[in-house]
């Protein structure tokens, strides 16, 4: 019998898109040469992607036409913001925001990044599914495993979830009908070393967090949400920053989950973090990669600015 690594080798190449034309598909309402945007005004696309505005002509009077506000481009305050956020030398951060009420969203950075335990919300997410396309809800001892992996971010129970899944190949047949498309399962059992991209693991939180297009049932989607509101203390940094003071440290205004990894071949970190949060009476649905911090403390400081910065494009009118 061929070996899973040659198994995975004579798989059909990946076709990559661009690192944000993913989450495109999904939600954003009109786009431009230079990325994702949002609309102003009223403005909006029209069915042949032109803009238009509305228009009346008053009685014994020139038609009197709306003025159409530019729409702002998502990408380029998203990288104003990221001017002031310290990236250590030798380091790379990428990151991606979604407002789904709006539509609106960007996105800084590109590339593919290792997932470390941010994985495993994926694996939760396939696990999900192939109990739906089952028919069936997760066993008891399913839900110990996934309980423990994602509030604890226990290992032991990922891995045992991940051979439940089939392992790589399980976690990209699930990722394709989600709509991820630069995101590959690790080699063997080797979850952590999954490669995705900021843009791929904000697809992956519209699939848990909106009802709208996800393949996941309300019943999966209310499930994970609940697990990654309910992180074990020390546990609760990363995309959390950006949400409101009020509820930063009590999971009241986030949900979320984060990956670190010190690399054994360089001893610099893999530092990450996913998840939905609360700011100014909004929800936004925030991912954070990065790689080549020289602490964990350092990569936490890292992804924690780059959040703060995602969100400020929708809430700080000065960004």
């Amino acid at each position: 019998m061929a070996s899973s690594r040659a198994r995975r080798a004579r798989r059909a190449p990946r076709r990559r898109t661009p690192v944000w034309s993913a989450l495109v598909a999904f939600a954003v309402v009109g786009a431009t040469a230079t990325g994702a945007v949002y609309w102003q005004g009223h403005a909006r696309p029209g069915a042949d992607g032109a803009v238009s505005s509305s228009s009346s002509a008053p009685s014994g009077g020139e038609a009197a036409v709306e003025t159409v506000e530019p729409a702002v481009d998502g990408d380029a305050r998203l990288a104003a913001a990221m001017a002031s956020v310290t990236v250590p030398d030798g380091a790379e951060v990428s990151v991606a925001v979604l407002d789904p009420d709006s539509g609106g969203s960007a996105s800084y950075g590109t590339g593919a990044f290792d997932t470390a335990s941010i994985v495993k919300v994926d694996i939760l997410a396939a696990l999900l599914l192939r109990a739906q396309d089952a028919g069936r809800s997760l066993t008891a001892s399913e839900k110990a495993y996934a309980t423990a992996m994602i509030e604890n971010s226990d290992n032991d129970s990922a891995s045992a979830l991940w051979e439940a899944i089939g392992t790589a190949d399980g976690l990209d047949a699930a990722n394709a009908r989600f709509g991820l498309t630069g995101t590959e399962g690790g080699e063997g059992p080797l979850w952590g070393l999954t490669r995705t991209t900021a843009a791929d693991q904000v697809v992956l939180l519209r699939q848990i967090f909106v009802a709208e297009g996800s393949a996941l049932s309300e019943a999966s989607r209310t499930y994970v949400r609940g697990l990654m509101e309910r992180i074990a203390d020390g546990q609760r940094w990363g995309v959390s920053a950006a949400a409101d003071a009020a509820g930063g440290t009590d999971g009241s205004a986030w949900a979320l989950k984060n990956g670190w990894l010190q690399r054994s071949t360089t001893g610099l970190w893999v530092v990450n973090s996913i998840g939905r949060v609360e700011s100014g009476g909004h929800g936004y649905l925030v991912a954070v990669v990065s790689r080549g911090s020289g602490t964990q403390a350092e990569g936490i400081s890292l992804t924690e600015a780059a959040a703060r910065a995602a969100v400020s494009v929708f809430t700080d009118e000065a960004a």
